[in-house]
């Protein structure tokens, strides 16, 4: 059995850490299913060597993942969740009332419609910034300011945030030791990006997406560095009670085993298409982290190693130019999620963003001719060739 260590490489982590096959006594080299409820104990309120007593408040294969995901994003703590609005919402209950969010104008749909009607409702203030402009967040932050969350790159639109100088500011101007710096890591997974390592408190995933990466499982993540929000974490994980199943985790734990190798596909086929689609005489604009003509393409070469498999681009026409057009894809699958082997496309203004409102859509640029595309694992010539076929339906 490989021994932790701080010099292996990403993809021997994914595949070593936390899978040690003595632990399960069989030998096993794949981590079993625990699918028991409870634990017998040695004596009332006295727990056996394996540390268990009720699957909510912890679970071997549950366990066994978290100390895996944690591994490769360089964390010290991972909490699972039964998904990423689950882990969203957890989080979001340190808040109390009359405390503030500040939230990236541009995030997912979910996280939108729950921090806007659900939290807002029950006296959180939420203030959306572009924080992009650090001059905004920078006014955005006050006494009142508990937790600060950001996307990067950004769903649908793409936006790149700088995380470690967000960090600096959120460090200068919030002098609350409680106060709470989130990025949400989906997009790039942590085979590309590390927001721990420049001063985010928590790295958010929604497992669903690249780290399970086969589209069959609903899954969240917190993960953190710090001692004392990890505890935090772990008491409301248990005490809500949103966590995953073990069979979840397994299929997770599976899939994380290959993410460093379908990463390198997914950057590669990803670029290629963003490059294919700037050439494309009916596109307006490609936003893709990994072309030269990306707004935020030197924040990225310093906080990635990679460019993601997300590509979002404007069709040239209107909202039934964007229909017909996605109509005519055979290779790529209309479907919201992201982040699977296979390359899909949804149209986000009636799909993941219809829950925000029409003119808050208007204003981040989400507009009828936004596509956004998940760049699988396919043969990127078939993936060519199936977008070429598609513009061409619609000439």
């Amino acid at each position: 059995m490989v021994k932790e260590s701080e010099k292996l490489k990403f993809g021997t982590r994914a595949i070593h850490a936390g899978q040690d096959p003595w632990k399960w006594r069989s030998g096993a080299v794949v981590p079993p299913i625990s699918l028991a409820s409870t634990f017998a104990q040695t004596g009332p309120a006295e727990l056996s060597e394996c540390g268990f007593d009720y699957s909510r408040s912890g679970n071997p294969t549950r366990e066994c993942f978290e100390e895996c995901v944690a591994a490769v994003e360089g964390a010290k703590h991972a909490v699972a969740f039964a998904s990423g609005l689950a882990a969203t919402a957890t989080l979001l209950h340190v808040l109390e009332k009359g405390e503030e969010v500040v939230c990236m104008d541009d995030v997912y749909g979910g996280t939108n419609r729950l921090m806007n009607r659900v939290f807002v409702p029950n006296g959180v203030t939420v203030n959306k910034v572009d924080c992009t402009q650090l001059d905004l967040l920078e006014a955005a932050l006050n006494e009142k300011t508990r937790i600060v969350w950001i996307e990067t790159p950004t769903n649908p639109t793409m936006k790149c945030v700088d995380i470690e100088a967000c960090a600096k500011i959120i460090k200068a101007k919030l002098k609350r030791p409680d106060a709470i710096f989130v990025v949400d890591n989906t997009f790039m997974s942590p085979y590309n990006q590390k927001p721990l390592q420049f001063g985010a408190d928590i790295s958010m995933h929604s497992v669903s997406k690249y780290i399970n990466g086969h589209s069959d499982v609903i899954m969240g993540l917190l993960m953190t560095n710090n001692d004392e929000l990890a505890a935090k974490l772990k008491f409301l994980q248990n005490a809500i009670g949103a966590v995953p199943s073990p069979f979840d985790c397994f299929l997770a734990n599976r899939g994380l085993k290959t993410l460093h190798l379908r990463m390198e596909r997914h950057n590669s086929n990803a670029l290629k298409v963003a490059q294919f689609l700037e050439k494309e005489s009916m596109v307006e604009k490609v936003m893709h982290p990994g072309l030269k003509s990306y707004p935020g393409y030197d924040i990225v070469q310093k906080q990635c190693t990679g460019n993601s498999g997300m590509v979002t681009f404007w069709i040239k026409g209107n909202v039934e130019t964007s229909k017909q057009f996605i109509a005519s894809l055979k290779v790529f699958t209309l479907a919201e999620s992201l982040g699977g082997y296979e390359s899909l496309v949804e149209l986000p203004c009636v799909m993941t963003h219809a829950s925000v409102p029409p003119e808050q859509r208007a204003v981040l640029g989400i507009s009828d001719q936004l596509i956004r595309l998940s760049v699988g694992l396919e043969d990127i010539d078939d993936l060519i060739d199936d977008l070429t076929n598609a513009f061409s339906a619609v000439a």
